[in-house]
């Protein structure tokens, strides 16, 4: 049945934002919910819904359960939503036209149709704009693919509809910070703290207008300041978070406690998880880059990568996978280089260009910078870094490839490299002024330039 077609089974319950229903036991509405609300409040909660996959075949719930599934983002995960999926597609006949555009979209999403899928979440927020769910889902695909505008417009298209809902301004707040509109964003994000002081999306979207801004310590007393609300989250959002607190750490030039946030908070949550991995990859890369030494970190993260050899779920998450393998010194690293080169070509019509364009030039540079060929890591990466939007991630997330190809400028050390060098890091300073990593290493290139005499007095010129 077509997305939207008009169902004779009349729904007998609602969801907590007013969301019609067709339930087949309506012993599951309380299970829905928690996935509905902990879905969008980022909370562990969500996956509780799994407990009813095997009894009540609702359409909306197996729906719902297969989107659990496909957020493993594992080579497994679109085969273990399938058979969810297939019930979802077998009952839909009976669901609400709201339920079916939905399973519709995580139909789309399971087939490697992003496209279709952003548009179907887009009709959605049109029509059934209390539909939060497919919103964040909707925004989450937007993000993947570097479509900052397109998160923005599906949580400006619900807010007049869903106003009462602190996670929307939180959607919103974060929509706003990728677009740049800084102002937006941060008026944004703190309407939904001060209406639900525990939100955690827009504590996240607070912490990028800070660290954009410069805001350092005032972004890191912020975010110590809720801390204390990080409790029931799902293993990204806690860790995620913690990671942003870890930034600001370094930039201050706090290094122990940057590297205690590592141990204690930003690893070790659910080592499985590709967004636990990916953040403890780029933490560790960041702190070795500020020129803090790590120890044997690597290798621990290195055995759960092992696994990713094949995954191309994403490219921003296979390129981190293969900096710590590669970083770690394991040999595995050159199985999946030769993997996205070959995935690359037959990658999803609506990813392919970046798997091909942006993905393989930076996959090569980052495993060349790994093993210290520092000439082949600035050609990689900087045939990448003016298209790397297009593999997703946020501002802060991208930063890293930037700070990699920054550092083999620096360390190849000719006066070309070295003028390249001075001018990235400049314009970051220039925004960051309170930045001691910065500062440190503007001062060093200047020395190295001849110009050592304006290493004291980098902080912002204008």
């Amino acid at each position: 049945m077509p997305a939207g077609t008009p169902s004779n089974n009349t729904p007998h319950a609602a969801d907590s934002l007013g969301n019609p229903l067709t339930l087949d036991d309506p012993a599951s509405l309380p299970l829905v919910d928690d996935f509905v609300m902990g879905f969008i409040s980022t909370e562990a909660r969500a996956v509780n819904l799994l407990a009813v996959a095997a009894t009540d075949a609702s359409p909306i719930v197996q729906a719902y359960c297969a989107t659990l599934h496909l957020f493993a983002e594992s080579r497994e995960a679109v085969a273990n939503a399938r058979p969810f999926l297939e019930k979802a597609r077998a009952g839909a006949a009976r669901a609400t036209p709201r339920e079916q555009r939905y399973i519709a979209a995580i139909e789309a999403w399971a087939d490697g149709d992003i496209a279709r899928a952003i548009a179907l979440h887009a009709e959605q927020a049109r029509a059934h704009p209390r539909d939060l769910v497919s919103v964040k889902l909707g925004q989450y695909h937007c993000f993947n693919t570097g479509d900052c505008p397109g998160m923005l417009r599906l949580a400006l298209a619900v807010l007049p509809h869903a106003a009462d809902v602190p996670y929307v301004h939180g959607m919103a707040a974060f929509g706003y910070e990728q677009c740049h509109l800084m102002r937006e964003a941060e008026a944004s994000a703190r309407c939904a703290v001060a209406m639900c002081r525990k939100e955690p999306w827009a504590h996240h979207a607070l912490a990028h207008v800070m660290l954009t801004e410069g805001r350092l310590a005032e972004g890191l007393a912020f975010m110590q300041s809720v801390s204390d609300t990080w409790t029931g989250l799902n293993s990204f959002m806690v860790t995620h978070n913690w990671w942003h607190v870890a930034l600001f750490l370094i930039d201050l030039g706090r290094d122990a406690e940057a590297l205690a946030v590592y141990d204690e908070h930003a690893w070790g949550v659910v080592k499985d998880y590709s967004q636990d991995q990916i953040g403890a990859i780029s933490l560790l890369a960041r702190l070795e880059l500020a020129g803090i030494d790590v120890g044997r970190r690597w290798d621990d993260v290195a055995q759960y990568l092992l696994q990713r050899q094949a995954d191309h779920v994403l490219p921003f998450l296979d390129l981190q996978y293969l900096y710590g393998l590669a970083r770690a010194g394991r040999p595995e690293a050159d199985a999946l280089l030769r993997n996205i080169e070959a995935f690359a070509p037959h990658a999803p019509a609506s990813t392919r260009a970046a798997w091909q364009r942006v993905c393989v030039p930076a996959a090569h540079g980052l495993v060349a910078h790994a093993r210290g060929d520092l000439a082949a890591a600035v050609e990689g990466l900087g045939v990448a870094l003016p298209r790397m939007i297009e593999i997703g991630g946020s501002h802060a997330q991208r930063d890293l490839f930037e700070q990699v190809y920054l550092d083999a400028l620096v360390r190849t050390g000719t006066e070309a490299s070295l003028t390249g060098a001075q001018g990235i890091l400049q314009q970051q300073l220039n925004g960051q002024p309170e930045s001691l990593r910065l500062r440190r290493q503007a001062a060093a290139v200047y020395a190295r330039l001849g110009l050592g005499q304006l290493a004291g007095g980098t902080a912002a010129r204008g």
